[in-house]
Order: C-alpha cells, then sequence, then structure tokens
C-alpha cells in the first residue's frame, strides 16, 4: 500500500483528491494538511511514502515545503502538483527536491500515475513537458561530465550520505580540501543544497536508493 500526505489548502479540493486515490485499493491517505507548517509536521510524524503537495500554499509555498522535507529526509518522494505550469516553476521545485510534477488540469488518472511513478522513486512530468525536461537531462549530463574523477567520488560519497568529514576520511583527504570540493561540484552541477545534489545523482543513476 503506498501511503500519501495530501496537502492543498482547500478542503474541498482535497476532498476530491483523497477519494480519487484511494478509490485506486493500492493508495492510501494517511494525513492530510491545508498549509505548510501542519504539512511539515505531519510528514514527520506520519512518514508517508509520497507527499503530493500544491505549490500555492498561504504564508509558505510548497516549493519552500519541499526544501525542507527533502532537508530533513533526502529520501523524502515528493510528487508538486499545480494550476500553474510555466517551466521555471516546475524547475524550481525539482531543483528543490521533487520527483514529480503534474498540473491540476491533467485527466485524474494522470495523478494517480504519478503517485505510483513516483513512489518507485523514478521521475515524473506530464507528457507536455517532457521535452523540457529532456533538455535537462541533457544538461545535467554535460554537468556531470564535467566533474574531474576526483569530484566524483567526492560527489557520489555526499550523495551517498556521508558528511565532507567522512568524505575526508575515507578519501585521505584534508576536511577543508572536501569542503572546497564541495562547494565546486555544486557550483559545476548548478545546485545549491545536498538534497538537491542527492536527487540529481539519483536521476542520473550515479547512486541508486
Amino acid at each position: 500500500m503506498i501511503r500519501v500526505l495530501l496537502v492543498d489548502d482547500h478542503p474541498v479540493v482535497r476532498s476530491g483528491y483523497l477519494r480519487l486515490l484511494e478509490q485506486t485499493g493500492d493508495i492510501s491517505v494517511v494525513g492530510e494538511a491545508g498549509d505548510a507548517a501542519a504539512a511539515y509536521a505531519s510528514f514527520r510524524e506520519k512518514r508517508p511514502d509520497v507527499t503530493v503537495a500544491d505549490l500555492s500554499l498561504p504564508v509558505t509555498g510548497g516549493v519552500e515545503l519541499t526544501r525542507r522535507i527533502l532537508q530533513h529526509d533526502a529520501s523524502a518522494r515528493v510528487l508538486a502538483f499545480s494550476m500553474h505550469e510555466d517551466p521555471p516553476l516546475v524547475r524550481r521545485v525539482l531543483d528543490a527536491g521533487a520527483l514529480g510534477f503534474v498540473g491540476k488540469g491533467a485527466a485524474p488518472d494522470q495523478l494517480v500515475d504519478a503517485v505510483r511513478t513516483v513512489y518507485r522513486g523514478e521521475r515524473y512530468l506530464a507528457p507536455e513537458l517532457q521535452s523540457s525536461a529532456e533538455r535537462q537531462a541533457r544538461l545535467e549530463a554535460m554537468r556531470l561530465a564535467s566533474l574531474s574523477p576526483r569530484e566524483l567520488e567526492v560527489f557520489q560519497l555526499l550523495a551517498r550520505g556521508l558528511s565532507p568529514a567522512e568524505c575526508a576520511w575515507r578519501l585521505g583527504l584534508s576536511p577543508k580540501t572536501v569542503s572546497n570540493l564541495q562547494s565546486l561540484i555544486k557550483e559545476k552541477l548548478a545546485v545549491s543544497s545536498t538534497a538537491a545534489l542527492v536527487h540529481l545523482a539519483l536521476r542520473n543513476a550515479v547512486v541508486s536508493t
């Protein structure tokens, strides 16, 4: 059974998505939240397999919620959904660590398929967003190819959850050297957080789950 946390600030919308997901037989909604603070607390309490989060939340938006969830648990699986489907927004939430994005105007079976896909640890994007994703995949491959062998070693260890100090011990390097390499790796890969680094590694099979 896929355990889902459903986050949307409109109770009627949540109710509709809850019925849609639970009628599948293999998905159970274990928690609901109407804002980012309640969603984060529920995530920590319920430990869902997939968090389905609207991006237009009051006070703190869905992108920041995604970032907070991934900072707490880098292996968390977040599926973003929104009535806005502009590429920069999609890119922002994917960079924050979400594994998938689906528009609220999508057919109901797309949301169900998206939840199942993200649960398997795979990326999901609505078909109309695929071409943009393919361009991004090529760009990520080029950035990965720019890493030196030593940078790739450090990247792999960081993506597996090792701290810079642990990387330094494992590789026989000074902590300062690893810290400098970590900054350079993030710059080359155009990521700003360890969570985004981990998800980039998973997307490109640099490490496995």
